[in-house]
């Protein structure tokens, strides 16, 4: 079966209870091919595609189409957003309602309509789970197609220009925290003896004592996320994600965003610098990632009590000269 009618027959059958954005092949599909029929038109003929206003698509290699970008790239772009902002509400929901007890639990079950009892919930994850990454097999197909048709890197471009704009759903943190609330509930569960159908397509991998998450779907897509903090060099610890998508420990973002751990991320300056892509206003909105925390504190209590102990004394010495520079300040001196 090819991947655009399992694609449809997929979303077709979430969109049954769900309204639910997805990306729009098919009409993409027919932009392209509009494009190769003009192509295919003006090699038969052999004129000249300027005297007779046929659309060249052989020179989209190294200018821009008039033709195809118009329309393809700002629907894919909006699609594209689309499916990234309703992911990442859903999956904020169900995570939020995971973690929550209590009074809280029952007004968000209340508030949203949400089955609370566990086999829901890990059903809702796996489709979230399976949605984002479809999706993102989808816009790497259409723009594979794109580019070989047009003799162009033109869709590889477009990539790199939606990662930066962050409407690539692979980057989402909410990936991350999904695929980490599915091992933790598989844990759970073989600790307790039930068996239950759960998503099997995420693992945390140890190499050379270097965790990783991974996530295997459709036989074509394998998402990598290593969880080794680049500034302190560790695994992360109270890992947050930035906008950007790179992982790191809270105490160490808050260092390189030049920041206290007492203000927090959002008071980080607009102009700070991501220490890898370099991105700028990629604090403000950073996710704690609470699932990857209490999954990487069960599989690695060694380190995670010597970390812990550690952590304590450099959090209270930097609450300390925070407060003690705040009175300085009030006092005047």
């Amino acid at each position: 079966m090819k991947f655009c009618k399992k694609y449809e027959e997929y979303m077709e059958g979430q969109c049954q209870n769900k309204k639910l954005p997805r990306v729009g092949l098919k009409k993409l599909k027919k932009i392209l091919k509009k494009c190769r029929k003009c192509h295919q038109s003006r090699s038969v003929v052999g004129l000249s595609a300027d005297n007779n206003n046929v659309h060249d698509s052989s020179s989209c290699s190294q200018h821009q189409c008039s033709v195809c970008d118009g329309s393809f790239f700002p629907s894919l772009l909006k699609e594209m957003s689309e499916v990234v902002g309703s992911f990442n509400k859903r999956a904020q929901k169900l995570l939020e309602l995971h973690l929550s007890s209590g009074f809280r639990k029952y007004l968000m079950l209340l508030k949203e309509k949400i089955q609370g009892n566990h086999i829901a919930l890990v059903q809702e994850g796996k489709d979230l789970v399976t949605y984002a990454i479809i999706n993102a097999i989808a816009v790497r197909k259409i723009l594979k197609k794109y580019d070989k048709i047009h003799y162009s890197k033109q869709g590889q471009a477009f990539k790199s220009q939606a990662q930066s704009m962050h409407v690539e759903i692979l980057q989402s943190p909410w990936l991350c925290e999904l695929m980490a609330f599915h091992i933790n509930l598989r844990e759970n569960k073989a600790k307790n003896g039930k068996a239950l159908a759960l998503f099997d397509g995420c693992f945390l991998v140890f190499n050379e004592g270097k965790p990783s998450l991974t996530c295997e779907l459709f036989g074509s897509v394998k998402l990598d996320i290593d969880l080794t903090c680049s500034i302190c060099l560790d695994t992360v610890f109270d890992p947050v994600s930035l906008t950007c998508g790179h992982i790191f420990c809270y105490i160490c973002a808050c260092k390189v965003a030049s920041v206290t751990i007492v203000d927090g991320l959002q008071a980080a300056n607009h102009k700070e610098k991501c220490p890898l892509c370099r991105e700028e206003g990629v604090y403000e909105s950073a996710v704690h990632l609470e699932e990857l925390n209490i999954l990487l504190s069960r599989s690695c209590p060694e380190y995670w009590k010597e970390r812990l102990q550690t952590e304590r004394v450099e959090r209270l010495r930097l609450a300390k000269e925070h407060w003690e520079s705040q009175c300085r300040a009030f006092m005047g001196v």
